[in-house]
């Protein structure tokens, strides 16, 4: 688990001016992403404020240690991860005293871009993508829609349970969603058609980037998983309700969850998380302990993670109108997931899968216990039995065409600046 040092420092403040009260990317947050500039290749930065530190023009330039030199010189971060924890401590403390100390400022400044000028990409080259089903809310809430008297099916509080989505299709925030189609079998209709998704929906998520993986045939001990863990993001598993409703049975979910994945652009590293960091929800009465390979004492008590999570709606017809966003839930990480980030990535390496540098994890769909932090239309509308009215008078049960869903996260806690994880937004097109 990461530990909190002098880049956590409240008190620390930057000479890039614009970083410092900045609602996402202050000095203490220090977040990795992918961008280019024009026509230039994509480069490894890091958010500072409203720029972006260019670390290949920096190790160029000799303000990075030599040896870092080669990983952080690529367009994705891949051979980043595999230098593992130290290192990235390591950059962490040389990136904060970089950007906050005045007497690096000559040498460092060149190196800035401004955010609002460059196109971001994806963090790294996805290989391989899992997404798992620790929402126990989300679990509950789905599965009383289905079997009202048996919610939650017997393995769902031993077993972390996931699914191999497709890596193909997952992309950076602001890529259009375009509607999919599928066979779609209506409760009374007799027959299936084929044709575009009537209840296209969005799921609330946290993506977990790998970093150094495991040997084929070897397994990642829970009490070692947390250094396995490169960072964090904001993760859409767009869900067509329709398709999946027809296709799930028996082998789970297809055509439904892979024609797209939305991630925010910037990983906050899990090193930047440890001043949020909290204890896992104490299971209720009468549930099983995790098996002994899923428990960990110290992961236990700060496995949790205190993100606040928000997603809001904005129609074609409120953008016309310069309307602002629905706020259509707000929840927390910590209070949504069953399961801790460790114990997901134990239980996938459990069987000896190796696990490779950039491979994406998703936690699930992350809602919480109350009404308001519910993080799907399919539980908020239950189903599409109480559309929710928007205030300017329209209505949704599921997503239409020129909607634009956009995920939200931050990190708020006592003794600690506030860190965000800067927005994934997507909007829907008509299906082709």
């Amino acid at each position: 688990m990461s530990e909190i040092d002098e880049t956590h420092d409240p008190a620390r403040t930057s000479w890039v001016e614009s970083a410092n009260g900045h609602p996402d990317f202050p000095i203490q947050n220090l977040p990795l992403g992918v961008f280019s500039v024009g026509k230039q290749e994509p480069r490894i930065g890091v958010a500072i404020g409203e720029m972006i530190f260019d670390l290949k023009g920096a190790s160029a330039a000799g303000l990075l240690d030599d040896h870092w030199k080669l990983a952080l010189g690529l367009s994705t971060l891949n051979a980043w991860f595999t230098h593992g924890p130290d290192d990235a401590r390591e950059l962490r403390r040389k990136l904060s005293g970089l950007l906050s100390d005045e007497r690096y400022r000559p040498s460092a400044e060149p190196h800035l871009v401004r955010a609002a000028t460059v196109e971001m990409h994806l963090p790294c080259d996805i290989h391989d993508y899992t997404d798992f089903y620790v929402g126990i809310h989300h679990a509950t809430n789905v599965g009383r829609q289905f079997r009202p008297d048996n919610p939650l099916l017997p393995n769902y509080k031993y077993v972390p349970i996931g699914y191999h989505g497709r890596a193909s299709s997952v992309r950076v925030s602001g890529t259009p969603v375009v509607r999919p189609k599928g066979q779609r079998k209506p409760p009374d209709a007799e027959a299936p058609d084929y044709g575009p998704s009537r209840r296209l929906d969005y799921e609330l998520e946290l993506g977990i980037f790998i970093r150094c993986g495991n040997e084929l045939g070897n397994t990642i001990p829970i009490g070692e998983a947390g250094g396995h863990i490169a960072g964090y993001c904001l993760l859409n598993d767009w869900s067509a309700r329709d398709l999946q409703a027809w296709e799930y049975q028996p082998l789970g979910p297809f055509l439904a969850k892979n024609f797209l994945t939305s991630i925010s652009p910037w990983m906050v590293t899990a090193e930047a998380l440890a001043p949020f960091r909290k204890a896992m929800p104490p299971r209720p009465e009468g549930d099983p302990a995790p098996l002994p390979y899923l428990l960990d004492e110290a992961d236990q008590a700060a496995g949790g993670l205190g993100i606040e999570l928000a997603v809001t709606l904005e129609t074609a017809r409120m953008r016309a109108a310069g309307a602002e966003p629905h706020v259509l839930s707000k929840g927390e990480a910590a209070t949504a997931m069953y399961w801790s980030a460790a114990q997901i990535v134990t239980h996938h390496a459990s069987n000896g899968c190796n696990l490779q540098p950039g491979d994406l994890i998703g936690t699930g769909t992350l809602s919480t216990a109350e009404e308001s932090g519910l993080g799907s239309l399919l539980e908020i509308s239950q189903g599409g039995k109480a559309p929710i009215t928007l205030p300017g008078g329209e209505t949704r049960s599921f997503l239409e065409d020129g909607d634009e869903l956009t995920l939200w996260a931050r990190c708020i806690a006592d003794g600690a600046v506030p860190i965000g994880f800067g927005s994934c937004t997507g909007r829907i097109l008509p299906a082709t």
